[in-house]
């Protein structure tokens, strides 16, 4: 039995809600981190602080590095995102980059921006 090439009109849109969906919660999500990062400048100390704000305030400025960094992961999530709704366009979603076959429906819906299947991704750690 020879292996489907892409998968039908049908499944990418099935794949394009799913993206759409994510895509939605992602940006929504990194907006709020945006707006955690620029609150979090708001609450600036004077010079006239006393140590023990100062003190604190490395605890948020370390705070701010964690938000930042979760915003940059959402950021590039969302990239990934939008990329997989463009290979849908272009008919070539769903189909691994390493092997060239397709990747399981289960895996495109729990991780849909991926490129590669189960197989390649284990055989990348070998």
């Amino acid at each position: 039995m020879e292996e489907t090439l892409r998968y039908s009109d049908a499944d990418l849109a099935e794949f394009k809600e799913i993206i759409l969906k994510k895509l939605q919660s992602a940006k929504s999500e990194y907006t709020y981190l945006l707006k955690q990062i620029s609150h979090a400048s708001d609450n600036g100390t004077d010079d006239t602080a006393s140590s023990y704000v100062a003190i604190d305030d490395g605890s948020a400025s370390q705070q701010k590095e964690s938000v930042s960094a979760l915003a940059s992961r959402q950021q590039k999530f969302i990239d990934n995102l939008e990329t997989a709704l463009v290979r849908i366009e272009n008919k070539t979603y769903g189909i691994c980059r390493v092997t060239g076959k397709l990747i399981s429906k289960e895996r495109l819906r729990s991780v849909p921006h991926t490129t590669q299947s189960i197989e390649a991704k284990k055989n990348q750690y070998r």
